[in-house]
């Protein structure tokens, strides 16, 4: 069973399931029926009931992760998508029928909430039951790499290969810390490689899940071991200790198998992120259009300050480590890092006199509206940088690894609080703001960035 066929199946399931709901509920009024106009308006809606529907739980993040549900959290976000969707259908639909059937509010809001809940949840209750069976009995399953090499290893192997029920992993081998050749060979599992190569064995085996199994006295290497994979997509688990247990870390998701704890790496709502991203498709939209005169006015005073293209571009580092092309207005004279990558500094003589004009105002960054749209960079998110930069700042701070969870921004926490850096540990430094960004990220903290960004601009501040 594929994952986009489990999509596939949830989605249609809506659709039919939202559709049969709303006609039930229009046909349940002997009184409504015998009210023409109505009955006629009410119909017409019956077109855009299902977008209505699918539009919510999209923003509720239900179609994330269709493998991963538990039934009871999906009565949980059935039952509250419902309960807020008949307010809005309440507020923004036919209400006029309504109060002609319904003596009160409150009838209508527990009809339309009992009829729609029980038309929704119970095929996606069916989906979802069919789903966790082939996953228990091993028939599906996220494919999972085992980091370490000593009894720990073995010991959750042999766990996990014993249960009844399985959890979904489909174990398909180690990976050691350093050497390849530590593995008991009794294992059926080969061993896969050393975490140098971890980034390689991702992507080869398209892994989804990786669980830690070190000890817990084997906290530098436990550190080393998150700060190399904080940049990858996929879900990270780890054996605890007993005070894990007592501090309350310890969540029991399954009643099978042993207790691990998940590394989360979802650092904003679903609402949110979406949310966030319809915010950097808007603004984009708008800044590409309504700055058209100042790009052209830009383009030609480049072309007359000095030789050279207007647009300079070059790779950079994005989410999970994925290169792009980000998108500049030219700030320096052409060959200006003909002797290799060069941080711009005060006094920078590569840098044209229209170019200091353009970064003190930070209108250099303009063209990057393009990236967001691409869906490459966020309006708001830590600076891209370039892999040959990033080696330097990992050998001296290797969580910055870290950012890379995110999208890249054309404005940062670091851009507003310490502005461009000059060298390596300036870059570093600026990294600790960048860190506090991840740790509060939200709608309210990307709105407050980007007006601090345009006071700085409007102010000329731009360092």
């Amino acid at each position: 069973m594929h994952k986009t066929l489990i999509l596939i199946a949830y989605l249609l399931s809506d659709i039919i399931s939202s559709m049969l709901g709303y006609v039930y509920f229009i046909q349940t009024s002997e009184e409504y029926m015998h009210v023409y106009d109505v009955n006629y308006f009410a119909y017409i809606y019956l077109a855009y009931i299902p977008g209505f529907w699918l539009i919510l739980h999209y923003l509720r993040g239900y179609y994330n992760n269709t493998m991963r549900k538990s039934r009871l959290q999906e009565f949980g976000d059935t039952i509250s998508v419902v309960f807020i969707g008949t307010i809005l259908y309440y507020l923004l639909g036919p209400t006029n029928y309504s109060t002609h059937i319904y003596h009160s509010p409150l009838q209508f809001f527990i009809t339309f909430i009992a009829i729609h809940f029980s038309f929704i949840y119970f095929p996606r209750l069916i989906i979802t039951s069919i789903v966790i069976y082939n996953i228990r009995n091993r028939t599906i399953g996220f494919p999972t790499l085992i980091v370490g090499s000593d009894q720990m290893a073995t010991k959750i192997y042999h766990q996990m290969i014993e249960q009844k029920k399985s959890l979904g992993n489909k174990l398909l081998g180690f990976v050691n810390m350093t050497e390849a050749d530590d593995i008991v060979q009794s294992n059926p599992l080969p061993v896969l490689g050393t975490l140098k190569e971890i980034n390689f064995l991702v992507n080869k085996y398209k892994i989804e899940e990786i669980i830690i199994a070190l000890e817990p006295t084997e906290k530098n290497e436990i550190k080393q071991l998150l700060n190399t994979v904080a940049s990858m997509n996929v879900v990270i688990k780890i054996m605890p200790d007993i005070y894990d247990v007592l501090m309350g870390s310890v969540k029991m998701h399954t009643p099978f198998g042993e207790p691990l704890i998940e590394i989360s790496t979802q650092l904003m709502p679903t609402w949110q992120q979406i949310i966030k991203r319809l915010m950097d498709i808007i603004f984009s939209l708008l800044a590409l259009l309504l700055l058209l005169p100042a790009f052209a006015l830009i383009a030609i005073g480049i072309k007359l300050t000095s030789r050279g293209p207007i647009i300079y571009s070059h790779e950079r580092i994005g989410q999970y480590g994925k290169p792009f092309t980000i998108f500049k207005f030219r700030s320096m004279y052409i060959n200006s890092e003909a002797k290799g990558p060069a941080l711009s500094s005060a006094g920078d003589t590569r840098i044209t006199p229209f170019g200091k004009f353009l970064r003190k105002m930070r209108l250099d960054e303009m063209p990057q509206f393009w990236n967001v749209l691409r869906g490459e960079m966020s309006l708001v998110g830590p600076r891209p940088e370039r892999q040959y930069y990033i080696e330097q700042i990992i050998e001296i701070a290797p969580h910055y690894n870290h950012l890379q969870k995110v999208k890249p921004g054309i404005t940062s926490w670091g851009q507003v609080k310490f502005g461009y850096a000059e060298n390596i540990d300036e870059m570093v430094e600026r990294l600790k703001y960048d860190l506090v960004y991840l740790e509060t990220m939200s709608l309210y903290t990307d709105i407050k960035i980007l007006i601090y960004t345009i006071i700085i601009v409007l102010k000329g501040k731009g360092k």
